[in-house]
């Protein structure tokens, strides 16, 4: 694919066309402030306000496109970039698309464990990864590559058990399935060419991770106010994990003070009831568009 004349300064991403990972994809690149024609109806969208083209493709071809540096950046999931062996660099895990890499068979079958699996045949999407597993525990496996639907290989008697993606379990369960092991953790990752970049675009991917960075601390954090007597001030302090030192302010009653500050969401609720213990009133928590870190 001819890259256009100015690919020396303008970044070409690749992301999935459609499919599970799409929406989210694109729900963060307009979080972090990039604006685009409609992606549904082109495999080529011009970001209108950032030096970004989109290549919208099928998933299983994005880690190639990225490592054969026809585009510079892909956001993949990690199952398929391991699947494939693409020389790529991994500059982010992304926190959606979390899923896991499993050897599943019929519940109360006679597979109950990876030794089980000695002379059996396997139905996977993922031959690559399926196979490295069973070598690298020396157990022979006949594997049979399948596209979609994978979970009802078992029922066919197409093969004996399978290895597949798993999420939430229930298509599993749906297909008189159960899980046993665990493969591959995987999440989406933005991945990077490992071609040389000139200097224009190392620069444009900075300011690119910078605006991920910032998009992905906000939607851990938030923005939490409150009252508190000023002389529990500093034993506040000590509760709040707080990215910096919390914003403390006056009150039209002196013995009163309002604070400020942002903390992450997981650890909101274990110290709430400190913070009342010590008296804050009034306390609001507020979510974070995004953060310049």
């Amino acid at each position: 694919m001819q890259r256009t004349a100015d690919s020396d300064t303008s970044l070409r991403i690749a992301i999935q066309k459609s499919g599970r990972l799409t929406d989210k994809t694109i729900d963060l690149l307009k979080g972090i402030g990039l604006r685009f024609d409609d992606y549904k109806r082109n495999l080529m969208v011009k970001c209108r306000n950032f030096d970004v083209e989109l290549l919208l493709i099928r998933d299983d071809d994005i880690p190639e496109y990225v490592q054969d540096g026809v585009c510079d950046l892909g956001f993949v999931g990690a199952n398929v970039t391991a699947e494939t062996g693409a020389d790529v660099t991994v500059l982010r895990d992304l926190d959606y698309g979390v899923c896991r890499l499993s050897l599943a068979a019929r519940k109360n079958g006679s597979i109950q464990k990876a030794e089980d699996f000695e002379g059996k045949t396997i139905a996977t999407s993922y031959p690559n990864l399926t196979r490295q597993f069973f070598e690298e525990r020396e157990i022979s496996a006949n594997i049979v590559t399948i596209s979609g639907a994978v979970e009802i290989a078992p029922r066919l008697e197409v093969a004996d058990a399978i290895c597949d993606l798993v999420s939430t379990g229930n298509t599993l369960k749906a297909n008189g399935l159960e899980e046993l092991e665990t493969i591959l953790e995987s999440e989406t990752q933005l991945v990077r060419t490992n071609k040389e970049l000139s200097q224009g675009k190392k620069r444009l991917i900075e300011k690119f991770l910078q605006r991920i960075d910032g998009h992905q601390q906000a939607g851990r954090s938030r923005y939490i106010m409150m009252n508190a007597p000023q002389k529990s001030v500093p034993k506040i302090k000590d509760i709040i994990p707080s990215l910096n030192s919390p914003t403390v302010m006056p009150l039209a009653n002196e013995e009163m003070v309002a604070i400020h500050t942002v903390i992450p969401i997981d650890e909101f609720w274990i110290v709430m009831e400190k913070l009342k213990a010590e008296g804050a009133t009034g306390i609001v928590i507020l979510p974070i568009e995004s953060m310049i870190l």
